[in-house]
C-alpha cells in the first residue's frame, strides 16, 4: 500500500499542534515548555517522536533549546502549520486534531451559502473531527470546483490543507468565522449529539493566497466536549 501523501509524519503532526498553540497564544514568546516526558505523554507519542518534533521547530526558528534549562518559545510571529486556522479546543484545553472522511461529492453549491469562487459547483467534503481521539465536530467543507476537477476520498483522508497546498497549489491565507447555535445534522451524529439536537455552530469563509474566496465551510460541535476559542495578542 502506498503511503497517503496528505498524511503528515507523526512528529510533524506534533510540531504542527505546537505551532497551533503558539499561533493561538497558548504558548507565548519566551515561555518554557513543559518537561519532555510530560509533553510526550500528553500527545500520546514516544519521547523520541516528541524530541524530533521539537528539533523540527527549533530548525524552523520557533523554539530555542537551552542546555540544562529546557525548550523555550522563540518566535511567535507569522506562525503557520496545517492547524493554524483550527479554533476548536477540548473543554480542558487543546487536543490533537484528527479527521475521518465520510463523503466527498462534486455538486451545485448550496443556495444559502455566501458567494465564493468562480464556479457554480463545489466539492462537498464531510468529515468527523476528533480532538485527542474524542469525536466532537461534524465538518462540511465546500471547495470551489475551479481548484480541482475531482477530489476523492483518498485526498481527504489526511491533512486537508496539506492536500490543498501540495496537490492544488491552494494556500488558505485568512478566514472569517461566524459562531452561533445550530442543530446537529443527521450525518454528523458520530460527533456526539443526536440529529436535530442544539449544538455549537461555526460558519467560515476562507480566502486563498490571491485574496479570492476559495472555500466555505460549516461545523457543528458538541458543546459538552469542545468549545470555540479565539485569542488576541
Amino acid at each position: 500500500m502506498m503511503p497517503d501523501p496528505n498524511s503528515l509524519p507523526l512528529y510533524r503532526q506534533v510540531s504542527d499542534i505546537l505551532l497551533r498553540d503558539i499561533a493561538a497564544g497558548r504558548l507565548l514568546e519566551g515561555e518554557r515548555l513543559r518537561p519532555e516526558r510530560e509533553m510526550a505523554a500528553s500527545y500520546r507519542v514516544s519521547v523520541g517522536t516528541l524530541r524530533k518534533a521539537l528539533a523540527d521547530l527549533t530548525a524552523r526558528g520557533h523554539l530555542e533549546r537551552r542546555q540544562g534549562s529546557g525548550n523555550y518559545v522563540r518566535h511567535t510571529r507569522g506562525v503557520g502549520g496545517v492547524y493554524a486556522f483550527f479554533r476548536l479546543d477540548l473543554l480542558g484545553g487543546g487536543g490533537r486534531p484528527t479527521a475521518e472522511g465520510l463523503d466527498v461529492r462534486r455538486m451545485a453549491k448550496p443556495a444559502d451559502a455566501p458567494e465564493f469562487g468562480p464556479s457554480s459547483e463545489a466539492h462537498r467534503i464531510r468529515r468527523i473531527r476528533s480532538l485527542s481521539d474524542i469525536p466532537c465536530v461534524a465538518e462540511e467543507i465546500w471547495l470551489d470546483a475551479s481548484w480541482a476537477e475531482e477530489v476523492t476520498g483518498e485526498d481527504i483522508a489526511g491533512a486537508l490543507y496539506l492536500f490543498y497546498a501540495s496537490r492544488l497549489g491552494l494556500r488558505i491565507a485568512r478566514a472569517e468565522d461566524r459562531v452561533g447555535i445550530g442543530e446537529m445534522p443527521d450525518w454528523g451524529t458520530a460527533a456526539g449529539p443526536a440529529a436535530g439536537a442544539p449544538c455549537g455552530f461555526v460558519e467560515r469563509i476562507s480566502w486563498d493566497q490571491h485574496g479570492q474566496r476559495a472555500e466555505y465551510s460549516r461545523s457543528w460541535f458538541d458543546p459538552s466536549k469542545a468549545r470555540y476559542v479565539a485569542r488576541m495578542q
